[in-house]
């Protein structure tokens, strides 16, 4: 599978796609319902986020202590919760960065920036991206992402979060399941744009920003700070009833799908006509161009509030101009 079918590499060795990003058929007026129900079950159902969905009810059924356990915050049960998860990620993150880094199994074919991660650089903590990256991962976003879900799932256990269960309410709890992706995406952007405000983007996010060539391991390489506002859309649950398996969807949601979205490659060749999207180019272009693309799904905020940039030399300018203003 040859990139040059899909995109071009410019004078600089960026690597861009011909098509242009664009937003599912979901906010157009008037609907169009056909495109509606085949985005909605070929691009939101049938995706990633089916996969994160069955690894959060595995993870429930099978890596989750029973309610009585949970009643009571113990060193045990909280332990193996932080080892889970550091499980969790260091498997998924790791099956991206050794296919893609390590093994670097298709070159450079399809990334944006033709250039690997500096091996040595003095800005990173431990003297390279990739050792920052992992150290910011598993000193902080790890834990600060179990401590939320000891949180939730003890809330829940005691009644300080309402529980429905899925016999009484089945209807409410599967529209609710599956709305979980649409409003990790506007806690997301609301998140996002806050940390891009000058004092809080100096103190936290630039740290984030550093990685301008990400990789996989970028995508939970975040201050601490970041991380606290980043996984706190769990607590929305203190006013919107729900499962325990609603939190653990969310929290699995916002721990695993980083990995995708900073591979820093348009899609991963599987062999030589098959290829796996990770829907990346949006947000490599936010981590090039820094003040656009604050969230890149279904819901057009970006587009909304002036942010959105496809990559096109006009849109860059638009930008720019936005910025300027």
């Amino acid at each position: 599978m040859d990139d040059t079918d899909f995109g071009v590499r410019d004078a600089r060795g960026q690597w861009v796609p011909f098509r242009r990003i664009t937003y599912p058929p979901v906010f157009i007026w008037p609907p169009r319902l056909a495109g509606i129900w085949r985005w909605f079950w070929r691009d939101y159902l049938l995706s990633w986020n089916l996969f994160y969905a069955f690894v959060a009810l595995g993870v429930w059924l099978w890596l989750t202590p029973d309610r009585d356990t949970l009643s009571e915050l113990r060193p045990g049960w909280i332990a193996f919760l932080l080892l889970r998860n550091v499980a969790l990620v260091a498997v998924f993150f790791g099956v991206w960065h050794g296919w893609l880094y390590w093994q670097k199994r298709q070159g450079t074919a399809f990334k944006f920036n033709g250039k690997w991660p500096e091996g040595r650089n003095a800005r990173f903590f431990g003297g390279t991206q990739l050792r920052e990256n992992l150290a910011l991962t598993f000193l902080s976003g790890v834990p600060i992402w179990t401590a939320y879900e000891v949180l939730a799932l003890w809330a829940f256990a005691n009644g300080f979060f309402a529980t429905f269960s899925w016999a009484d309410h089945p209807v409410y709890l599967t529209a609710l399941f599956m709305a979980v992706p649409l409003f990790r995406e506007l806690h997301f952007y609301a998140v996002h744009r806050l940390i891009h405000w000058p004092p809080l983007y100096r103190r936290i996010h630039r740290t984030h920003h550093k990685n301008t060539n990400p990789g996989p391991w970028s995508g939970l390489a975040m201050h601490p700070g970041e991380h606290l506002l980043y996984f706190s859309g769990v607590l929305i649950h203190l006013v919107v009833p729900a499962h325990p398996l609603h939190a653990l969807y969310q929290l699995i949601h916002a721990g695993l799908t980083p990995a995708a979205g900073h591979t820093g490659f348009d899609r991963v060749v599987l062999d030589d006509e098959r290829a796996m999207q990770t829907h990346a180019y949006a947000h490599y272009l936010h981590h090039k161009h820094f003040e656009c693309n604050y969230a890149d799904g279904t819901i057009p905020l970006d587009r909304w509030f002036g942010s959105f940039c496809d990559g096109s030399p006009e849109a860059i300018a638009a930008m720019r101009n936005w910025r300027k203003r």
